[in-house]
């Protein structure tokens, strides 16, 4: 019912920024809260930073001052603007899209990933 699509990641030398991009679409039912969780290679998914339409966004300590989340609740579309960039911040990053049927029954729907590799 929900497709989700990444975009934006790559290489990009310390201290400096990228924009992701996630765009969400849904069929059927209703899309909630969106946002951006990190895997790097051998470390568990974490949380980067989320929003939702209404409420204010909530972003990981390691994110806070540096990353920015903003949504286009119109389009479906969500953003993460990383600046100040660090070898830490290299992983997978995945959109998250919350989604409720017609019968608001909740599930989490993932994007296949974008790569941001922080290096010199």
């Amino acid at each position: 019912q929900v497709q989700v699509v990444e975009s934006g990641g790559g290489l990009v030398q310390p201290g400096g920024s990228l924009r992701l991009s996630c765009a969400a679409s849904a069929s059927t039912g209703s899309i909630d809260d969106m946002g951006w969780y990190r895997q790097a290679p051998g470390k568990q998914r974490e949380l980067v930073a989320t929003t939702t339409g209404g409420g204010k966004p909530t972003y990981a300590e390691s994110a806070k001052g540096r990353f920015t989340i903003s949504r286009d609740n119109a389009k479906n579309r969500v953003y993460l603007q990383m600046n100040s960039l660090n070898p830490e911040d290299t992983a997978v990053y995945y959109c998250n899209v919350v989604w409720y049927s017609r019968s608001w029954s909740r599930s989490d729907y993932w994007g296949q990933g974008t790569q941001v590799t922080v290096s010199s």
